[in-house]
């Protein structure tokens, strides 16, 4: 009667889940790459099946082509600076004897609490080739021959000053965390590295990264996930995908050609790229950095 009552119980607790979970999540995933294979306004009942055309399409769109290049170079470039600093600054805030530490956790920790919007407006008043604070700074030095840049009007640079502004906004968050895994680690381990002679170099190599592996190994997949949505977001907010289309990345150009151009068969097809590309980046990076769960 027990073991009934319980499955009942668990029967109550679980299916509701499920079915929002089949509701708003399987069902408009499913219905995504139906719907990438018409071309459709998104508005009107006209509805033409194309097939694969949109995906082929695709390989042809230079502007597609170049906010694949974009999201590559921003996955690639952002995330190896972001994870690599954050590290960095969470290894010596955990082992040095620093004055105002908290301090310091406080200030790295600031730009994730602020909103992306807040963070955009920040570093367009920065880049502003008028009136910003890098031209400002940089006529300090050069004021007779300093021309203004236009940071987030080049379109060399646009999606530099984009990538700066991302590493600027997620250090402190991944530093938060792996200072708390950091701190975790037993200081007898490195008492006895330092009996063996080993510098803070080589303690960091050999007992704290290895040990630290596991956090490091789920904020990668993490933060290459979140960045194909923050750079969206930080795109939108600060250049809307230009100049001519240099600064587009996955989802800002999928938005544009589903809502803006009114082709939402072809954003959708966009869209599953963008859902294959991520799934299959996520696995081979949890490939790649499999190691052996150290105990200590």
């Amino acid at each position: 009667m027990k073991s009934k009552g319980r499955s009942i119980f668990i029967t109550v607790c679980v299916v509701p889940a499920m079915l929002l979970y089949l509701l708003f999540m399987v069902y408009p995933t499913i219905s995504i790459f139906t719907m990438s294979l018409f071309k459709w306004g998104g508005l009107s009942a006209n509805k033409k099946f194309v097939g694969l055309n949109n995906f082929k399409f695709l390989l042809e769109d230079r502007y597609f082509l170049r906010a694949f290049q974009n999201s590559v170079f921003l996955i690639v470039f952002v995330t190896i600076f972001t994870i690599v600093f954050a590290i960095f600054f969470a290894s010596v805030l955990s082992r040095e004897n620093l004055k105002g530490q908290n301090f310091f956790r406080i200030i790295f920790y600031i730009p994730n609490i602020l909103s992306i919007s807040v963070v955009a407006s920040i570093f367009s008043a920065i880049y502003e080739p008028q009136k910003g604070l890098l031209n400002g700074f940089f006529r300090l030095f050069y004021a007779d021959t300093w021309t203004n840049i236009q940071f987030t009007g080049s379109r060399q640079l646009v999606i530099y000053s984009i990538a700066f502004a991302l590493i600027w906004q997620a250090i402190g968050y991944y530093m938060v965390m792996y200072m708390s895994t950091m701190s975790q680690i037993p200081k007898q381990l490195y008492e006895a590295s330092d009996l063996d002679g080993a510098g803070r170099i080589r303690q960091f190599f050999d007992v704290t990264l290895p040990l630290s592996w596991d956090t490091v190994r789920t904020t990668l997949t993490f933060y290459v996930i979140s960045n194909i949505n923050i750079s969206f977001q930080l795109v939108t907010i600060m250049t809307q995908g230009g100049p001519d289309g240099a600064s587009h990345v996955f989802l800002s150009y999928m938005y544009n050609q589903a809502y803006t151009n009114s082709s939402y068969g072809y954003g959708l097809a966009i869209g599953v790229v963008v859902f294959v590309f991520a799934l299959g980046l996520s696995a081979v990076i949890n490939r790649i950095t499999k190691r052996d769960i150290i105990q200590y």
